[in-house]
């Protein structure tokens, strides 16, 4: 019996002090943490034609890129994948492009102004000279 008296008065002290943690655990103010918002086709748009203001040719294109993957049927990807290629100095890449939003909308204005002024641009007018 002496034993078992001895146990219990070696067990209270760590309950109490566990008993103890675990309130100021409780009581200690949590920090709110903020959900990451969604990542949709109009954000990875909003991030690639960041990247290509600060002159991130590569990461613009494949944050376009992903917007094509995340909606296929939506021209305006496919434009802006367009402008970042013809922003970078490739008129053939943004053609393509270009020419598939308007295979998806064939009145697509943002489509249909560029590839008009890609036919105005020097390059264009030189290459159709050769």
């Amino acid at each position: 019996m002496a034993y078992v008296a001895e146990m219990i008065l070696r067990t209270i002290p760590v309950l109490a002090a566990l008993a103890l943690l675990t309130a100021n655990v409780a009581a200690a103010p949590t920090k709110s943490v903020q959900a990451a918002a969604p990542v949709t086709v109009e954000s990875l748009l909003a991030q690639a034609r960041a990247a290509t203001a600060k002159g991130e040719v590569e990461l613009a294109l494949r944050l376009a890129q992903s917007a094509i993957v995340a909606d296929p049927a939506r021209p305006t990807s496919y434009v802006a994948l367009g402008d970042i290629h013809a922003a970078a100095g490739q008129p053939d890449y943004a053609r393509n492009y270009y020419d598939a939003a308007l295979e998806i909308d064939p009145q697509e204005p943002a489509a249909l102004k560029a590839i008009s002024a890609l036919d105005r641009s020097p390059a264009a007018t030189a290459n159709a000279a050769r």
